[in-house]
């Protein structure tokens, strides 16, 4: 049985904390993980700012038995386990608080637009305003590809070769740190057209998609955004689902897939298939309403089978 050494802890946790930050950074972790670490972890602490580092397990316990939603909780399970196994690989605490927790089953949220509300979604930015004229891009580009809202708000201008209609993902800004090319329909490529056109010169580093004053948006604006023109149509939109509406209208069209996986940057066909099962109920609904037997021939009220003599 290996016996574990304690190495003295740091005075608090925001110094173990700061540690642990700097080795996810060495190690090429997104900026935007490294914030996610940060916050999750400083969220826990600022609850329990006693536990540290002796007293984590109970505050841990009750901290992860406070209401959740499955998403949040999950969420809140990775990176703070990921930082206690840190803590614990470096001697600080005597176990991982959260070791055997396991995941929470979240449903899948997939939201069905129809082309009409997507038309609608569309005519809604002001494109006589910058605002409008990144927001519409924005949602075109969102649609025509599926790329992730914190890809393409890393966006540099140079990223996109509107000649050859294509997006170039940097491996530094992709969730999987691996490149990938989107190409662009030309409706997309005229909005970016526009788009760039109305940036001031002094802009030359900011952002594709970047703030009113050029500066770098972030995915809380823009979720903000994207949930105000989901209350003008009516509808409960997240910036997130305009990816969703992409891969199954992308099926719905004809695409495979396995183009699908490329498009979006998964590793694996494991999300493309609950796609492929969104559309296939999604069918199978359309089918029990536009079927010509159903017009024709009304079910019959179930009777009890015939005896045979």
């Amino acid at each position: 049985m290996q016996v574990l050494r304690l190495n003295p802890a740091p005075a608090t946790w925001k110094e173990a904390l700061e540690e642990f930050l700097f080795k996810k950074q060495a190690e090429g972790i997104s900026k935007r993980t490294i914030e996610d670490y940060q916050e999750h972890v400083a969220r826990f602490f600022t609850q329990y700012p006693n536990s540290w580092p002796n007293k984590l397990k109970p505050a841990v316990y009750e901290y992860m038995a406070k209401p959740k939603s499955p998403a949040y909780y999950n969420l809140c399970l990775v990176y703070l386990r990921a930082f206690f196994q840190y803590c614990l690989e470096e001697g600080y605490i005597a176990s991982n608080p959260l070791s055997g927790f396991k995941r929470k089953k979240a449903g899948d949220r997939f939201i069905n637009l129809d082309l009409n509300s997507i038309k609608a979604l569309l005519e809604l930015p002001d494109r006589k305003t910058y605002c409008g004229l990144r927001d519409y891009a924005l949602i075109l580009l969102t649609l025509d590809t599926g790329i992730r809202p914190s890809e393409a708000l890393s966006l540099k201008v140079e990223d996109v070769n509107l000649k050859a209609g294509i997006v170039n993902i940097r491996p530094e800004i992709a969730k999987t740190r691996m490149q990938r090319t989107l190409p662009i329909s030309p409706a997309v490529v005229e909005a970016i057209k526009e788009l760039i056109k109305a940036r001031p010169e002094e802009w030359k580093d900011a952002p594709l998609f970047c703030s009113q004053d050029g500066l770098p948006m972030r995915e809380r604006s823009w979720a903000n955004r994207v949930q105000k023109y989901g209350k003008k149509l009516g509808i409960k939109l997240r910036a997130y689902d305009l990816r969703h509406v992409s891969a199954t209208w992308y099926l719905r069209n004809g695409g495979n897939i396995h183009g699908l996986r490329v498009l979006l940057g998964h590793t694996d066909l494991h999300m493309a298939k609950k796609y492929v099962h969104f559309v296939e109920a999604d069918i199978a609904q359309e089918h029990k309403q536009a079927s010509v037997v159903n017009k024709l021939i009304t079910p019959r009220n179930k009777r009890a089978p015939r005896k045979l003599v």
